[in-house]
């Protein structure tokens, strides 16, 4: 069973720091099932290769003596010595455990930034196929490459196992992809090589809920990792959606301030996107970049009113943008309709020749997503690339944060938030951002006001004085 892991990031030989293993070092580790080797195949500046091999002592798991369950595996003859699945997860847990809670001495800064990372599954059985695959990786943002491996090469004819050929490829923090194969190995196996009880919960929460509460097949993810044990499953999803809407705790909060107990609370999502519309409308903007679009609830405001002539919307999220297809319907909208919709996928971060031109882009809720370290690259790509005349920013407003029921102090509203700002650092990021590009900045409250701590989300309105080109 092989799994390799490669950088690009420069210097490449970071990757050792990183993963606490010394690239001139051929390292073996003795595990309850086998054995596991740690070496690195390709040492370089460009380009790193670790590499985990694990040799599964497949007899001894039918008999008994590698394991303190008897029978975790039913038969001699198995493919679990070479097929990745639930040992993969374990031996990661154990050999790379400094790496999957993100803890790096040598190198603090590195272990939190995000940096082009692949992995190579050889053999791995996906029960689901390519399909489920996708299901499992895309909406986390990784570029996949699945081959079928054949039968047997040498009898064509006998088509393709159920086995794949995998690449995963993404620039995303170490811990979070080891993370990933943790909880989704066994996800795609459906099978687990040892006995289990509630203490998994705990392991699946504990590696899962940074990212598993926005995933699209959550439930699934967490039947299958439970082993189908439908009370275990139950807890497991009630735990990790325990305060899924803060934003929606917040109003009901703050409707005892407004008096407003006896009306039917607005959604803050709604107020937002109507709010962002009417600021667009103001500034006469007809055609509209929305950038980082995610599942299309600003577009599809924004489609329904006439006004507004082109709309592109921008995300870096295959799956989101397959969801954002289905909300709009964009196959069964009239033609003439339909051209005033695109969606492309794209990054904040890489100048695009398509997001020139454009009388407006909305930046909805999306800023506080990206790493401190590469916001001043969206801003040079935004404001000194893009340079559209209106620019609408949103964010959180981290003050009203004290008023979430739900919210631990200290905690963000969402497990990919990178940072939520106050008010007061809102505004001053802003102002700044306008000083060096040219734009004149005002400032919005969206939602149920208090009178402490201000609204729920705060909006940027950036209006560009002169143009540069």
């Amino acid at each position: 069973m092989l799994l390799t892991l490669s950088t690009t990031h420069q210097p490449a030989t970071d990757l050792g720091y990183l993963l606490h293993k010394h690239p001139d070092r051929a390292q073996t580790f003795e595990l309850g099932f086998g054995k596991a080797h740690v070496f690195y195949p390709e040492v370089g500046v460009e380009r790193c290769t670790a590499a985990l091999l694990l040799e599964i002592d497949s007899v001894g798991l039918v008999r008994g003596k590698r394991s303190r369950q008897a029978g975790t595996v039913g038969h001699y003859a198995n493919d679990r010595p070479y097929a990745a699945s639930s040992f993969l997860s374990v031996a990661i847990a154990k050999l790379f455990s400094t790496a999957l809670a993100s803890r790096c001495k040598d190198r603090p800064g590195l272990i939190n930034t995000p940096i082009p990372l692949t992995i190579t599954l050889p053999v791995l059985l996906c029960r689901g196929g390519e399909t489920f695959l996708k299901d499992l990786f895309e909406p986390l943002g990784y570029e996949i490459t699945a081959a079928p491996l054949p039968l047997d090469k040498a009898f064509p004819d006998w088509g393709d196992s159920r086995y794949l050929s995998v690449t995963l490829s993404q620039e995303i923090r170490l811990s979070d992809l080891l993370s990933h194969l943790y909880v989704l190995m066994p996800v795609m196996d459906d099978d687990k090589h040892y006995w289990f009880g509630p203490d998994e919960i705990h392991k699946l929460l504990r590696h899962g809920k940074s990212w598993l509460k926005g995933h699209p097949n959550k439930e699934q993810i967490t039947q299958r990792y439970l082993q189908r044990t439908p009370k275990l499953a139950e807890v497991a999803l009630s735990q990790l959606m325990e305060g899924e809407d803060p934003e929606a705790d917040a109003e009901v909060a703050a409707q005892s301030w407004q008096k407003l107990a006896a009306r039917k609370p607005v959604n803050l999502n709604q107020q937002r996107m109507a709010a962002v519309a009417a600021v667009l409308k103001s500034h006469t903007a007809k055609r509209v970049i929305d950038l980082g679009c995610g599942e299309g609830n600003l577009l599809k405001v924004l489609l329904e009113d006439r006004w507004f002539e082109q709309l592109l919307g921008v995300d870096v999220s295959f799956r989101a943008l397959e969801i954002a297809k289905q909300r709009l319907s964009v196959e069964q909208i009239p033609m003439h309709q339909r051209e005033r919709l695109q969606l492309v996928r794209g990054s904040l971060v890489y100048r695009d020749q398509r997001l020139i031109g454009y009388d407006a882009a909305a930046v909805i809720e999306v800023i506080e997503h990206i790493d401190l370290d590469r916001l001043s690259t969206f801003e040079q790509v935004l404001f000194q690339f893009a340079q559209p005349p209106v620019v609408v920013i949103t964010t959180p407003n981290a003050e009203f944060n004290s008023l979430f029921p739900a919210l631990e102090k200290g905690h963000f509203r969402h497990p990919d938030h990178r940072f939520e700002w106050t008010r007061k650092e809102f505004q001053t990021w802003a102002k700044r951002v306008g000083k060096q590009f040219g734009y004149r900045v005002e400032f919005k409250g969206i939602g149920f006001e208090s009178p402490e701590v201000g609204t729920p989300s705060q909006m940027g309105v950036f209006v560009r004085q002169e143009r540069r080109r």
